[in-house]
């Protein structure tokens, strides 16, 4: 997938997010650990996105490719934006969604992982 691909991936998870209700909060955050592709406050959660993009699913859907390996490495991604952010992740409600589009076709899954 080109980075053009991808950004309009999440320019249109994004969009779609915003007018469930959500507030961003930050898009491509980058550490050592890896990155969120799209941070968002939901009410007082505060949400990590991870945005999946497949023109077609022959290949495998967009979900599947939202592995063990690949939340592991949210989490830790996680983990440094809230610390960035002066976010204590004890008293702050967290939650780690995946938006997969498969061409034309957007799905929301909260609270994956």
């Amino acid at each position: 997938m080109s980075t053009l691909q991808g950004n309009a991936a999440e320019d249109k998870a994004c969009q779609y997010l915003e007018e469930q209700g959500l507030t961003l909060l930050c898009r491509n955050y980058r550490t050592r650990r890896g990155e969120l592709d799209i941070v968002m406050q939901d009410g007082n959660t505060i949400v990590c996105i991870e945005v999946k993009y497949r023109k077609q699913n022959r290949f495998g859907s967009a979900i599947e490719f939202v592995t063990a390996k690949k939340l592991n490495r949210i989490h830790a991604a996680f983990g440094f934006y809230l610390l960035d952010n002066s976010l204590n992740p004890a008293s702050t409600p967290l939650r780690i969604d995946v938006i997969a589009i498969e061409g034309s076709k957007l799905q929301w899954l909260k609270n994956v992982g």
